[in-house]
């Protein structure tokens, strides 16, 4: 009799429900009890994300860790986090992540960790790891729950049942607790709160069972029918995804139970706490979805293509059958865009792209942002042919005109691709082979597909062969400028050098330009090897003086390259002031590659600094490219070269030589010097000479030659 009073009290102070209290005081402290939970829960039902590398080293943690441990997030990564652990919970904790690491299975310990209050709270780690479609872990993603108040609820369990389930009311923490001996069942009124029922709802398991989605229902079915069958594991815990009676709105509830047995090892009572993980959830899944795709396009990342990529190549490796392409994508004029118009105009144009990207190629195919203006895709098809077709289609789609701040732009992209496994096995591999693709296509085939051959793998090869020596030979200091006689056609007298770059070699001598050529596009080789050309000239002018012989002025050639960083202008001052020698000695010879190029604006202002300050400009190559007349009008120019090509054959081709009176001719309308190169023959000088052209450079008046014999030349002048 005693007992069953005493039941009953538990009952009725488990559900709010006190027999002294009168209505009123009901109300109050039924209102109290509300406002309590729902600050407490605010408080307390927090958690902290955190992920690791496949070798369990800790690589991200959420601003949580901070907030509660007072150790900065740095300091908790590797494995600095084991020094907040109680020491009595570091062997069996550490012990327990390695048994996880060792078989590829979650992890789930519980332990105390020291807080920012220099005291210890409880904390349950739980991480499952991510794995590729071979079964190899990638990372592992795990959240750590503050579980101090629960394990107050347990210690008040065994002390007291009244006192564990207002612990466990405090906590926000709903509470199922089964009497099996008499088959009662209680349901807090946290609990039925989560569910959306009302406080006369009975405490059913059918109730709880018709809540639970379909998928779900199996995990708590077993759960309900081993009691009735005697199983007696001590602890279960599941998550369970309900719609709520009230709402239909999907709630995750994580659900971790207690089963008391008795001596003989019958169960007595099933005790089950409930708590609401749904924001939880939501934020880690927000997480790993921002750790996998781009904020801008909504596309998957490169970390996530990478392992979407090995996927596949698993996949087809499965099938021989099957088909992988993999392309690469480059979109053209994103730069300028953002330069000129914003980089809301250049967003829009990635999103474009995005977009028609995926459409294009169909559900069926990965699209992914790899970063700035490169795009990828992976797309999976019957033929190789077919795969093209697909990719070159979408190229196509691309090129309809996006309009922003209400200009039309042109979205066009180049792409680069490559066939599994003809051009690589590995994803490392194909990623390479599409690259070259890409890299051959922008260079010669703007806007359209170009497929992997093995001849350009060779080819860039030779290009990072050339960047390697190239590198080496502005490091070392081999630069050796070779001087091209200029002289004026009038009387032979010298007029000035072209500086040719030259190198030494240690067993082959000097070197030409051609066996580096790839260097001159490439901005720091361009730049080092230039720096280094610019001081030799000025070293040797230096010399010349001192030597008392006549100066006169030197060219020098400057790539495209240079011109890609804006302190061009201020490199070559520096150099020209640190030796004490006036701009107009030296002359600057540029092909139209440099005005055809994304930054023309930019080069027009550099090269009228240097006309402003006394520098000479020289336009080589003149009659080759097709905007040459359109060039001289809006570039400061003060020299045309005719291109050797129109020289060598002026008295046999009477179209060069028309070529050549007409430059002429225009360049006396436009008060232009003009040099012709390529000068061998005494014909051609005269034919020159006598169309009024002044100077000329060519093996008839010197081949290029050293510093020495350039000095013995001066001085013989």
């Amino acid at each position: 009799m005693q007992r069953a009073r005493r039941v009953e009290r538990i009952e009725q102070a488990a559900a709010g429900v006190s027999p002294l209290a009168d209505s009123g005081s009901l109300a109050a402290a039924a209102a109290q009890r509300e406002a309590d939970h729902y600050r407490t829960s605010v408080e307390l039902a927090r958690h902290i994300s955190w992920s690791a590398d496949r070798d369990g080293a800790i690589r991200t943690v959420s601003a949580r860790w901070e907030a509660v441990t007072g150790i900065s997030r740095a300091k908790a990564l590797d494995s600095g986090w084991v020094d907040a652990l109680h020491a009595e919970d570091v062997p069996p904790t550490l012990a327990a992540w390695q048994h996880a690491l060792a078989t590829v299975s979650p992890v789930d310990v519980e332990y105390r960790l020291r807080t920012s209050a220099d005291d210890y709270r409880w904390f349950r780690a739980c991480a499952s790891p991510d794995l590729d479609s071979g079964g190899a872990v990638v990372a592992w993603y795990g959240t750590l729950e503050d579980i101090d108040d629960r394990k107050r609820a347990e210690r008040a369990l065994l002390a007291s049942e009244e006192r564990f389930r207002l612990a466990a009311q405090a906590a926000g923490i709903g509470i199922w607790d089964y009497d099996v001996l008499r088959d009662r069942r209680l349901w807090s009124d946290d609990f039925r709160a989560m569910l959306g029922l009302d406080r006369a709802t009975p405490a059913l398991p059918a109730t709880a069972l018709a809540l639970v989605v379909p998928e779900d229902r199996p995990v708590l079915q077993r759960l309900i029918d081993s009691i009735g069958a005697g199983d007696a594991d001590v602890r279960f815990d599941v998550t369970l995804r309900i719609r709520r009676a009230d709402t239909g709105a999907l709630r995750s509830m994580q659900t971790g139970g207690w089963r008391v047995t008795a001596a003989n090892g019958r169960i007595e009572r099933v005790l089950v706490t409930i708590r609401d993980v749904t924001d939880q959830i939501t934020a880690e899944q927000r997480i790993r979805h921002a750790a996998e795709h781009d904020p801008l396009t909504g596309l998957a990342n490169r970390a996530a293509f990478n392992r979407l990529l090995a996927e596949a190549i698993a996949r087809c490796e499965r099938d021989p059958a099957a088909v992988l392409t993999l392309a690469l994508f480059d979109v053209d004029h994103l730069k300028e865009i953002n330069d000129t118009i914003g980089h809301d105009a250049g967003d829009l144009l990635l999103r474009t792209v995005a977009l028609r990207l995926s459409a294009a190629l169909g559900a069926g195919a990965v699209v992914a942002r790899l970063g700035g203006d490169e795009f990828a895709a992976i797309v999976e098809t019957d033929t190789p042919e077919s795969a093209q077709a697909c990719i070159a289609a979408a190229l196509r789609a691309l090129r309809q005109p996006i309009v922003a701040e209400g200009m039309a732009l042109d979205c066009q992209a180049t792409a680069g691709a490559a066939l599994f496994p003809r051009d690589g096995r590995a994803a490392r591999e194909l990623l390479k082979a599409a690259d070259m693709a890409l890299y051959a296509g922008k260079a010669h085939a703007r806007g359209e597909l170009s497929a992997f051959r093995p001849a350009m793998r060779a080819g860039m090869q030779r290009r990072a062969s050339m960047l390697s020596v190239a590198r080496r030979i502005a490091r070392d200091e081999r630069v050796e400028p070779f001087y091209q006689p200029k002289v004026r056609l009038g009387d032979g007298t010298l007029a000035g050098f072209e500086a040719l770059l030259r190198w030494r070699h240690d067993t082959l001598g000097i070197q030409g330009p051609d066996t580096i050529a790839a260097a001159f596009d490439d901005l720091t080789a361009a730049r080092a090897l230039g720096e280094r050309m610019l001081a030799r000239v000025c070293a040797d002018l230096v010399r010349w003086r001192e030597r008392g012989l006549p100066l006169a002025r030197v060219a020098i050639n400057l790539s495209p390259a240079e011109f890609r960083r804006d302190d061009l202008f201020d490199r070559v001052m520096e150099q020209l002031g640190r030796h004490t020698l006036p701009p107009e000695l030296l002359e600057l010879e540029v092909t139209e590659t440099v005005f055809l190029g994304r930054d023309a604006d930019t080069v027009g202002d550099t090269l009228a600094a240097f006309h402003r300050a006394g520098v000479s400009i020289a336009l080589d190559d003149f009659g080759t490219g097709y905007a040459s007349l359109k060039h001289l009008r809006e570039f400061p120019v003060d020299v045309i070269k005719i291109d050797r090509s129109f020289v060598a054959d002026l008295a046999t081709d009477p179209d060069d030589a028309a070529i050549v009176d007409a430059i002429l001719g225009l360049a006396r309308r436009l008060d232009i010097a003009v040099v012709a190169e390529g000068v061998e023959t005494a014909d051609q000088a005269d034919y020159l000479l006598a169309r009024g052209c002044a100077y000329a450079q060519g093996f008839r008046f010197g081949r290029p030659m050293d510093a020495a014999a350039a000095a013995a030349l001066l001085g013989a002048g």
